[in-house]
């Protein structure tokens, strides 16, 4: 049930912006009589103007992506193989399925014979900016949503794409699987955006759960992350619902959507374990279990009520542990810890050994946002807005939590009191503590900015195009009058826009005239050699993010690839990395032929690694990992003894007896050493 106390209809009162209300005429008996009929024909005009601009950006966003990505490589010009070793690391991975497909011949035959329209590489890009196109509408959508006017959403996506370097990174990563989920994630928010809007029909309402059902669904789909994101946003719902400042039954609605959709996925995902493990599963579940066994938990005073809200907080965090830990026992699932294993030791409770894990805390993506992030973000505006809508809010979020809790929301008996209550609507709620939630994870992991920084954008634009938060600082300063908060409104996010395009305009033009070219000639003669000189079955070992382009552009067999949700794929990649340690030849074989490895491919950017500092290197990681000192000058901890045996990637190179036993160079260039396994029996 919301919280926020509808004001009765009289002076200083407004419709929703755009949609103006039609004059009535009311009769002696209470009956409302239509007024004329301009307003509904305003109304159907603006909604189809911010209509057709909603989708016109969309489609522009997606063009200028797009054109990014071409001059930035001329992948019109380039070779098939150039191509797909521009999609680095787990990119060529994940397109290397799509390739797998279309080239199967049951499927050529079938659905997917786009060759004689266009090329399959480019059916697969466009797709992906096509999504672009489907993420800005919804953005947009969301803001105008909030706010009730489309100016809104212009301004939403125009912060969207000035600030592309922070809001998106598809140009560049285009397989990522981010990139597929997060058009959804905001489809997502949108629909329960307008979910959260009081008075719908039940039509209404039963489509609105549809869509928020389906675009869950496939968010949760096509992103590996999906279980943790959507744990945040049904944590912001568990907070809104404790304060009592959303609909307790739509919130329920909320929470089986997303236990569906996450079981969904995990049956067309071949009964994922991880899925089922999740704690957004075991989360939900408690927060259903706790609200039955506690009655009454929104009645009473204010220190009743806080309470019964503690004692329900701890009863459904015990009930998750307790649930997640009987689903992990019972099955036997293990493929998370490592990311447990990452958040313990980033947030300071004891370090950690672990391999996986300090593979992630060495990354500078799962590091701490970057300072220099909030002044590209106030060059657009767009962090100053932010932070004062934030601040706004906030205090009136507070003030009608307080009065919810107290159960001080009774109608008042005069105007005059009437005239200064504070209101938040639901839809502003959930923004709010969304939008502070992911904020939250985007400072502590800067790779999760991307779900922060675009809904940054929509929360910034609503809150200068609201009526609300105009009317709340007009009152404060003594100022408020209806008209006065019209021409505010609109006047300033209308020079806001102005300012953002006579600034970053002539910047964008100068981006899309910049042409540059993809080059890569010793991974270009890599893939070449292997095409052409090693059988079709041929197994190969090396490196996650190379594996990936070798399985993609010749279609070899892999030891393991970047795939690293699998607690075993991790142990044999923790395995095969032993190339890069300091072990002895023998036992290097001997790991390499346990997996059936035909070709191990050795890089010298790793071996000789220089781009992460002494402790981060992948050598380094190895040494700890293995109990060995790191080389180089600095301090080691007590326990760690030196190695018998030098670094393998290093000594192999000599072509000493120990080593060209087991192995035989057949390959080289200035990055790459391609070594073949002897046929030992």
């Amino acid at each position: 049930m919301t919280t926020i106390r509808q004001r009765r209809v009289g002076k200083g009162t407004e419709a929703a912006e755009d949609q103006p209300s039609e004059e009535t005429n009311v009769k002696p008996d209470g009956k409302i009589l239509p007024g004329p009929p301009g307003g509904k024909l305003w109304s159907i005009l603006s909604v189809t103007v911010g209509g057709i601009v909603a989708i016109s950006l969309g489609l522009l966003t997606s063009v200028y992506v797009a054109t990014l990505h071409e001059n930035d490589l001329w992948f019109s010009n380039i070779k098939e193989v150039e191509r797909e070793i521009s999609f680095r690391t787990e990119c060529g991975l994940y397109y290397s399925y799509y390739k797998q497909m279309i080239q199967a011949a049951s499927i050529q035959q079938g659905i997917v014979n786009c060759k004689q329209y266009l090329e399959p590489v480019y059916f697969y890009i466009y797709t992906l900016f096509g999504l672009q196109a489907v993420y800005v509408i919804a953005l947009y959508v969301t803001s105008w949503l909030l706010s009730g006017t489309w100016l809104s959403g212009l301004l939403a996506a125009c912060w969207y794409i000035t600030n592309r370097v922070d809001t998106t990174r598809v140009e560049f990563t285009i397989p990522l699987r981010e990139n597929w989920a997060l058009p959804f994630f905001a489809v997502q928010i949108a629909a329960i955006t307008y979910l959260l809007r009081a008075h719908l029909q039940p039509a209404q309402e039963r489509l609105t759960l549809m869509a928020v059902f389906i675009a869950t669904f496939l968010f949760s789909l096509t992103w590996q992350f999906n279980q943790f994101m959507m744990l945040i946003q049904a944590l912001a719902l568990f907070i809104l619902d404790c304060l009592d400042m959303l609909p307790t039954a739509k919130v329920t609605w909320l929470y089986i959507i997303q236990i569906s959709g996450l079981l969904l996925v995990c049956v067309l995902q071949f009964f994922n374990s991880m899925i089922l493990g999740s704690l957004l599963i075991s989360f939900n579940v408690s927060v259903l279990i706790a609200r039955t066994i506690q009655k009454n938990l929104k009645k009473g005073g204010l220190l009743n009520r806080l309470g019964k809200l503690i004692l329900h907080v701890l009863l459904v965090l015990c009930l998750t542990l307790l649930i997640n830990k009987f689903i992990k026992k019972i099955l036997n699932l293990e493929s998370d810890e490592h990311i447990f294993k990452f958040l313990k030791a980033k947030f300071g409770f004891g370090a950690t050994r672990d391999f996986d894990a300090n593979l992630y805390l060495c990354e500078e993506a799962f590091g701490l946002l970057p300072l220099n992030t909030f002044s590209r973000l106030s060059s657009t505006l767009l962090f100053y807005v932010y932070g004062f809508v934030l601040f706004l809010l906030t205090v009136a979020a507070v003030i009608v939590a307080f009065r919810n809790l107290s159960g001080s929301n009774q109608v008042h008996l005069k105007d005059k009191m009437e005239e200064y209550t504070v209101t938040l609507k639901p839809d502003a709620a959930y923004s709010l503590v969304h939008t502070v939630l992911f904020g939250c994870l985007a400072l502590s992991t800067m790779r999760m900015k991307y779900l922060w920084t675009s809904h940054m954008c929509v929360f910034a634009s609503f809150g200068l195009c609201s009526t609300e938060v105009w009317k709340l600082i007009l009152k404060c300063l003594h100022l408020y009058t209806s008209q006065r908060t019209q021409v505010i409104k609109y006047s300033i996010p209308i020079i806001t826009l102005l300012y953002i395009s006579f600034k970053f305009w002539p910047g964008i033009m100068d981006e899309l005239s910049e042409l540059r070219e993809f080059y890569d000639p010793d991974t270009v003669e890599l893939m070449n050699w292997i095409k052409s000189n090693t059988p079709n079955t041929a197994v190969f070992a090396g490196s996650m993010q190379l594996l990936a382009g070798v399985k993609l552009c010749t279609g070899r067999t892999l030891t393991n690839h970047p795939h690293y949700e699998d607690k075993n794929l991790r142990e044999r990649t923790k395995q095969i990395y032993q190339i890069y340690a300091k072990r002895a030849p023998g036992e290097v074989f001997g790991i390499l032929r346990s997996f059936g490895t035909d070709y191990v491919i050795l890089e010298d950017s790793i071996c000789y690694e220089r781009r992460h500092s002494r402790g981060c290197r992948l050598r380094d990681l190895l040494d700890v990992a293995n109990g060995h000192i790191m080389d180089g000058l600095g301090e080691n901890e007590p326990d760690l003894k030196p190695s018998l045996y030098p670094r393998f990637c290093e000594e192999i190179k000599k072509n000493l007896p120990s080593y060209t036993t087991h192995f035989t160079r057949v390959f080289q260039n200035k990055t790459f050493h391609v070594y073949k396994l002897a046929k030992h029996k």
